[in-house]
């Protein structure tokens, strides 16, 4: 199986209004950096897993939307919290809809919520 990992980050705001998340209850904000892996368990025509620059440009794009948004009013997050595993999810959906020509392409999020926590997920039935 081969990788290929790309980074970058996003600026958030928003609250976990449940008393289950302490004193992320209230509104603030956060920069999550987010890792997208794109997997296959044989190489391209070009020896790669995908290009570079293209993984680069889907990881922006997928980003874009909540790049300095307050996910309370989100439309996206609309009913549901907006935990660090839902961003995850939203990143992946968004990945794998611009991969939908490419399926045999395995994509995990993982984002790093601070220095010692981070989440992960894997966008089921790829690669």
């Amino acid at each position: 199986m081969f990788s290929l990992t790309v980074n970058d980050y996003v600026m958030i705001a928003h609250s976990l209004p449940n008393e289950f998340f302490g004193p992320a209850q209230q509104l603030h904000g956060a920069t999550l950096t987010v890792e997208a892996t794109f997997t296959r368990p044989e190489l391209d025509e070009h020896s790669v897993v995908l290009d570079i620059g293209h993984a680069t440009q889907l990881l922006d794009d997928a980003l874009a939307p909540l790049r300095y948004a307050d996910l309370d009013s989100h439309p996206d997050f609309e009913g549901r919290l907006s935990t660090s595993e839902v961003i995850a999810q939203y990143i992946g959906d968004k990945l794998a809809a611009s991969l939908a020509e490419q399926p045999d392409i395995g994509i995990s999020v993982t984002i790093h919520e601070n220095p010692r926590a981070r989440v992960s997920y894997t966008v089921a039935d790829r690669g």
